[in-house]
């Protein structure tokens, strides 16, 4: 192993151990330097945690390693099951290996996981194979999205305008093919569901979906479906008539981008290519840098409204006009974006779709600065780098204006309300012409409630702000860290904010002269020992007091991390947490509510291990696999009226985030 630009982190006595778990692997096992920064020696020992295979955070593939969402299988979140894995998985997979690369100069991990996004959570050609039929005039049929899943299907309506999309010609031309260039959501790494690729039943890993049925679908009342349809599973139309209602319906292909992760590869390829630079080694990554900055030409999907309508007062899904050019284009960072087609590549055609909601949560203005400004980020394609700077000055300015006047981020905006360019309540305060929205995209739970979204937004504005200095970005961390800070306490037994209530709106926009929001108000109900979210945080304050030199800041920064230093176990660090959702796994359709898992009356189908789907389906009855699961009988007892069960889990994106605010400690401070 060569030893650059270590800060002394490492000596050169390096030995290779043979490990278990992992077929022919092998294990560097690094000696640490006395003069090591305790925060150095914290993220090694975090990340041979993370990296050691007994520890189970990786599935193997050949040489390249997978990570799960969580070591623990029974787990229910966003995705569904523990040993799935979201695009936010491998963007801090790439981070994890980019600060180890920044310890120890050795950039083969980091290569070696972004060639594994790319195997697996990036579809190859074969697994989007009709975009060459794709006609940018007519980007997608338009459907309704709904408040309450009983509406659904949704039915398409051809004859709802929609406008045209700008970019597609574009793409084609800077990249030469057809292909979208950006991750899937979710994937079974394990195949446990049995939907294998395109209905075999055995390829692992498996493209799947979940969520499909408007905001008040929550993870307990989704009904999981492979992202290649081809009718083996479900019903006799596969899964797609749950959905939508049509004429006819035909095998196809459909994925759904989570544009913060994307978002994050970019803000990870700036931060390697800064470290790679000052080693001279960029050269070693220039592949990856590259095709980084390819994936943020793709994700100006991101930047535009669903179905590519004019932005601003659209409220009438028949009056509100399709658009032409840039006129769709939202330039903030929207929930999605998705693309699909035909499986059958003679009848083929093929569709694309923005999405007009935007969370405050999955702004990334670092990315935007990196693609509008850093040369070797600078994408292909003819206005790539022009719209990512308007996103720049449009996400900051988003961000103001959403800001609390207690300093918090309140939830978001949309171009279509409910999901169906609806009218809105008289006086609900605009920007740009869109509508404030306190929890956009989803109501089960309120998605701005968790304070999670409050520092995965603003680490990247504190990001931009260390380094480059952004007077914008300065100005709304200088009334949100004190905020955030008189609601924490540190410690062995710390207390970071948890769930967060909103009340009021913030003023309609006006950009030469923007109000105070005096208005809009934010109290945190509660708090927990979130590690993830903890270390999230930590990274907010450390980057703001590197550049404001804020004492206040550096030192709640540091205790964070000390904090987290005092929950260590074998696996990682991690606190117990009680699950008193888990009530929902038995939870069937309730007429009156409304809430459980909707499946049309008459509708019946299978899950590939033979689970019915129909009337009087839970969550659990449509997931059998969860009651063979170890951790099965604490949840059985509480279903049977016992108490709420507790876990300790180690979430890869936590442990991750973990390791990289230990290394973002040492990089800035020493």
């Amino acid at each position: 192993m060569t030893s650059a630009n270590n800060g002394g982190a490492l000596g050169t006595a390096t030995f290779t151990a043979s490990a278990t778990g992992y077929s022919g692997a092998s294990v560097t096992v690094n000696e640490i330097d006395p003069s090591t920064s305790d925060f150095n020696k914290a993220f090694l020992d975090q990340y041979n945690k993370i990296k050691d295979p007994a520890n189970g955070y990786f599935r193997k593939f050949g040489d390249l390693l997978v990570p799960y969402h969580s070591v623990e299988t029974l787990m229910v979140e966003a995705p569904d099951h523990g040993h799935q894995t979201t695009s936010e998985a491998f963007s801090y997979y790439l981070w994890l290996e980019a600060s180890y690369a920044r310890v120890t100069g050795d950039w083969a991990p980091f290569k070696s996981a972004f060639a594994s996004m790319e195997k697996f959570i990036i579809p190859a050609k074969a697994d989007q194979p009709t975009n060459d039929k794709y006609d940018p005039s007519k980007p997608a049929t338009y459907a309704p999205e709904h408040p309450r899943m009983n509406q659904y299907p949704s039915v398409l309506d051809s004859a709802t305008p929609v406008g045209q999309d700008p970019l597609a010609a574009e793409l084609r031309t800077a990249y030469g093919n057809s292909d979208v260039y950006g991750m899937h959501w979710l994937i079974d790494v394990d195949n446990t569901y049995g939907f294998g690729r395109c209905g075999d039943g055995t390829t692992a890993p498996a493209y799947i979906n979940t969520y499909q049925r408007g905001s008040s679908e929550s993870v307990w009342e989704t009904i999981p479906q492979p992202s290649c349809d081809t009718f083996k599973h479900g019903g006799p139309n596969g899964f797609l008539d749950l959905f939508t209602k049509d004429a006819s319906y035909a095998r196809q292909w459909k994925y759904t981008n989570a544009p913060d992760a994307d978002a994050r590869v970019v803000q990870v390829a700036l931060l390697a290519q800064q470290w790679a630079t000052a080693q001279g080694k960029a050269g070693d990554i220039a592949s990856e840098i590259g095709k980084s900055a390819k994936m943020g030409d793709y994700l100006r999907y991101a930047m535009f409204d669903k179905y590519f309508k004019r932005i601003g007062n659209c409220t009438s899904p028949t009056a509100c006009p399709g658009a032409t050019g840039k006129n769709s284009a939202h330039y903030l960072m929207s929930w999605y974006y998705a693309w699909g087609g035909a499986t059958d590549t003679s009848a083929g055609w093929a569709w694309r779709i923005g999405d007009g909601a935007s969370h405050q949560g999955y702004q990334n203005p670092l990315a935007a600065h990196a693609l509008a400004n850093v040369p070797a980020l600078k994408p292909l394609s003819a206005t790539g780098q022009q719209d990512w700077a308007t996103s720049l000055n449009r996400q900051l300015e988003m961000l103001q204006w959403l800001q609390s006047a207690d300093g918090g981020l309140a939830g978001g905006v949309t171009n279509s309300w409910e999901g169906q360019y609806g009218t809105p309540p008289s006086g609900t305060p605009t920007f740009y012409g869109m509508y404030y929205d306190a929890h956009p995209v989803w109501r089960d739970p309120p998605s701005n409630r968790w304070f999670g979204f409050q520092v995965w937004g603003i680490e990247r504005t504190a990001a931009l702000y260390r380094l480059t200095g952004d007077a914008r970005a300065k100005k709304i961390l200088d009334k949100w860290v004190p905020w955030a800070i008189a609601n924490t306490t540190t410690g062995t037994n710390f207390q970071i904010p948890s769930d967060l209530e909103w009340s009021g709106a913030p003023d309609t926009w006006n950009a030469t002269n923007p109000g105070s929001n005096a208005n809009l108000r934010v109290r945190v109900l509660n708090h927990s020992q979130d590690v993830g979210v903890a270390a999230s945080y930590a990274k907010v304050l450390l980057n703001y007091a590197a550049r404001s030199g804020n004492a206040s800041a550096k030192t709640t920064g540091e205790a964070l991390l000390t904090s987290l230093l005092s929950k260590q176990d074998s696996l990682g660090i991690a606190t117990p947490e009680t699950r008193t959702d888990y009530n929902r796994f038995d939870d069937v359709y309730n007429t009156s509510t409304l809430e459980g898992p909707y499946v049309p009356s008459g509708w019946t189908g299978r899950m590939p291990n033979g689970d019915q789907i129909g009337q009087g389906s839970s969550f659990l009855s449509m997931r059998s696999m969860y009651r063979n699961d170890p951790q099965w009988p604490k949840v059985q007892s509480y279903l049977d009226g016992g108490p709420a069960p507790t876990f300790t889990y180690h979430r890869f994106w936590a442990q991750a985030e973990i390791a990289t605010a230990f290394s973002l400690h040492a990089e800035i401070y020493g």
